[in-house]
């Protein structure tokens, strides 16, 4: 393959080679590309598919590293908020209406994936509620989206106990069996505060991991020092049982709300660990984890969009470019660099996090992801600069995912729908040549 006429990371123009999946190098752009070598090392041979750019920006496609997909509740009606403040008022809330739909709840699983996809994502980590009301229901509706769009995105599915481990019992079996069943990541949720029992219940998180192989993620609303001390527990297990680089905390947004010396030695020992953040890029009051700061310590930060206009609340709308906004914005960042930063941290950030073998962002100047060699996952964008396009979330929209098209103007391709050569369907010249998904009933 052949993308002709992008600016990787808003920088010169260049056509991008794609071979095997992967970035095979980058050309100086000019005409008549169509994919193949010449002697001189020019791509002029016909032979390959060729991804017209039109000018538009290239980056990285989106890493979405902490969604629910079993609470969508996009592209159905929208309805009034109803629930009471406090985790467990909210899920009480989720767990009297989430069966009450016109549309089966799988599909609007997967629907709401297709929506992301379309927009950029290509990697995602999705929580599945599993409690003793819906067992394994929502994890099964998560499964079979991943798996229905298994040729357009990566997805990580985590056992996720949102009403605790110990408040009802029954939980913790069902946890065990979404894990053999192809949860990756186990969760855990406030320790303290919702279980009140925080030894305990990160022993059964701890203990879940190590038996199964999977990674942990720790949803962490807890204030200040109560949340310290349950993030100096899940640092300890980490030390102790060698899960270095296998732990994300997420949330966590008023751990740098306390001492500043508190701070910089959190931060340190996360470092340390190679205890990863995911941030949904909330908007709370205080003082918040300095973004840059995090990079150069070399921590692992990535970005999520959390629910999608579900029974939590009714934000979400499935575009990480949009959430890509919402991280600038709640941390008040102005500067281009910083901005751009934020672009990078919702791209490649939240991929070094689901992917440990891709490099950690190393500071807010650090542009991966578009080098040969790299995985061919690509979104190409209009904007005249990187943060311009997080200003503006511009719809001309193409995807890439390991090296094919996945989706083109907003719309999911089926499977092999691309021809083997000329430009993509919806690209200038090849009018009536588009093939987007069959029709869904959530459109």
């Amino acid at each position: 393959m052949l993308i002709t006429d992008v600016r990787p990371w808003g920088g010169p123009t260049v056509d991008i080679e794609v071979r095997d999946g992967r970035i095979a190098a980058l050309h100086p752009a000019g005409p008549g590309r169509t994919g193949a070598h010449d002697d001189e090392g020019s791509p002029q041979a016909p032979g390959g598919t060729v991804v017209e750019g039109r000018g538009r920006l290239a980056l990285p496609a989106f890493s979405d590293v902490h969604v629910h997909l079993d609470s969508t509740r996009i592209g159905l009606p929208f309805r009034p908020h109803t629930a009471e403040p406090g985790v467990w008022n909210m899920m009480c809330n989720d767990r009297e209406n989430w069966r009450d739909t016109p549309v089966p709840h799988a599909e609007i699983v997967a629907g709401t994936l297709e929506r992301m996809v379309a927009r950029g994502t290509t990697r995602v980590r999705s929580y599945a509620q599993v409690d003793v009301d819906c067992r394994l229901e929502r994890f099964g509706s998560v499964l079979a989206a991943k798996e229905r769009f298994a040729h357009a995105a990566d997805v990580e599915i985590m056992a996720f106990p949102q009403a605790g481990l110990l408040r009802e019992e029954g939980t913790v079996p069902l946890i065990e069996e979404a894990l053999r069943q192809g949860a990756t990541t186990v969760g855990g949720i406030d320790p303290c505060q919702l279980d009140r029992d925080p030894a305990r219940h990160l022993d059964i998180v701890f203990g879940l991991a190590e038996k199964h192989g999977a990674d942990v993620d720790i949803h962490l609303h807890e204030p200040g020092h109560l949340g310290i001390f349950s993030a100096e527990l899940v640092f300890e297990r980490t030390r102790a049982l060698g899960m270095q680089g296998r732990v994300t905390l997420s949330h966590a947004y008023d751990l740098a709300n306390v001492h500043p010396d508190a701070t910089a030695r959190l931060v340190e020992e996360m470092a340390e660990l190679d205890v990863a953040w995911a941030t949904v890029a909330p908007a709370v009051p205080g003082v918040q984890f300095d973004l840059a700061r995090m990079s150069e310590a070399g921590i692992r930060v990535g970005l999520g969009e959390d629910g999608q206009r579900d029974y939590w609340s009714p934000y979400g709308n499935c575009d990480m470019l949009d959430r890509t906004w919402q991280l600038a914005f709640t941390h008040r960042l102005r500067r281009d660099q910083l901005i751009e930063h934020c672009a990078a941290i919702a791209t490649m950030g939240g991929a070094s996090i689901l992917d440990r073998s891709v490099p950690r962002l190393t500071g807010s100047a650090d542009r991966p992801g578009l080098r040969p060699g790299d995985r061919a996952d690509l979104v190409l964008v209009d904007g005249e600069t990187v943060t311009s396009a997080v200003m503006d979330r511009g719809r001309d929209r193409t995807v890439l995912h390991d090296g094919r098209v996945v989706a083109d103007g907003l719309e999911v391709l089926r499977p092999g729908a691309l021809r083997d050569s000329g430009p993509v369907p919806g690209a200038p010249g090849a009018e009536g040549e588009r093939r987007g998904p069959q029709p869904s009933t959530l459109r």
